[in-house]
């Protein structure tokens, strides 16, 4: 049986490094570091996106394979009395998801704990909370942040309208269920792990740009500026794959290619060549289409920056949630990639 002990420690590593959408400097430093360790050519392009180069024997040409860096959370609205910050969802987030429970501020100048809350359960009709215990889920607006700080203190720590704020870290903590991994934001750290698995041993045909995006939660902002201005042959989005009644997926170590999503259809030949590698490699693979759903693949093919795109995912429950994947999905996206980088390209 494979051991996935380093790759459960480099997803660990990666989910304890806060990147929500647009203030992602902390988890920045170690993918550069990490990158550079690595013995690849490294940066970050003005878009914020930490781009790793691999040549390929074929210089005239280029794929790039993307992982988003940034994870979902809220973002400040108003610092109200008595310590109380109000916030609004960033990117695909639910207040009744995380639960009451210690979430960070990260502001300009300190990091501030605080508890997302929602108010007491012993009430009445009389008191607002009595609607979300019966009638309906808690919404943003119905929440709030307890620091107990006053707004003097606050501001003295950088908090302020725009201040993101993610869970707090000892609540990220990855845990191992057998083959499993369980935790806060495997979408999209744990493909930020398949890049840096990938890049070791990678001898590409063309050549190859690992790019750990930024902003995807907001609109794929950084695959956009990249797609943009570096010209490409073809781009794979790495990605979760939703685990739903309403889709025929398995949990388990099999990847998911994704054949449209609600940006619209993936590159027929592309998929192709990707099910052979898997093909080749004695490697399952399922097929997928998804609602509710975009990658940095299908929005930049949307908006006509590449001609051809992909988007290969591994199974995963409680997307947007406390996520669990198989651990052996993730690992075999690294082996799939990693013949299809090696095989001629068409």
């Amino acid at each position: 049986m494979r051991d996935y002990d380093r790759l459960f420690q480099t997803i660990e590593e990666l989910v304890m490094h806060h990147s929500p959408s647009g203030a992602e400097a902390e988890i920045n430093q170690l993918l550069l570091q990490r990158f550079t360790d690595l013995g690849v050519e490294v940066w970050c392009d003005r878009a914020d996106n930490i781009i790793a180069k691999i040549p390929g024997k074929n210089p005239d040409r280029a794929i790039a394979i993307t992982a988003h860096k940034d994870e979902i959370g809220a973002i400040v609205k108003t610092l109200g009395d008595e310590g109380r910050v109000e916030v609004r969802k960033l990117g695909g987030s639910y207040p009744w998801v995380y639960g009451e429970g210690v979430v960070d501020l990260l502001g300009d100048h300190e990091t501030i704990s605080g508890i997302l809350s929602f108010g007491s359960r012993h009430v009445s009709h009389e008191s607002p909370q009595k609607v979300q215990q019966e009638d309906t889920p808690v919404k943003w607006e119905n929440a709030w942040i307890e620091t107990k700080l006053s707004t003097t203190e606050l501001e003295a720590a950088g908090i302020r309208p725009g201040t993101r704020m993610v869970i707090g870290k000892h609540r990220k903590l990855p845990i191992r269920l057998k083959d499993h991994i369980a935790s806060y934001t495997l979408d999209n750290k744990a493909s930020v792990a398949i890049l840096l698995g990938l890049t070791p041993s990678l001898k590409p045909v063309v050549d190859v740009y690992l790019v750990a995006s930024a902003k995807e939660e907001v609109g794929a902002i950084g695959a956009l500026f990249f797609t943009q201005n570096q010209r490409l042959d073809a781009l794979i989005a790495l990605e979760i794959c939703p685990l739903s009644t309403e889709y025929p997926i398995e949990d388990g170590k099999n990847p998911v290619l994704l054949y449209q999503d609600a940006y619209g259809i993936y590159d027929e030949n592309l998929n192709g060549q990707l099910r052979h590698c898997a093909k080749n490699l004695d490697m399952p693979v399922q097929l997928a289409t998804l609602s509710g759903f975009g990658s940095d693949a299908s929005i930049a093919m949307k908006f006509g920056h590449v001609a051809r795109a992909a988007c290969l995912a591994f199974p995963t429950q409680n997307t947007h949630g406390y996520e669990i994947a198989h651990l052996g999905a993730i690992a075999n996206c690294i082996d799939l990639l990693k013949a299809f980088c090696e095989t001629e390209f068409e």
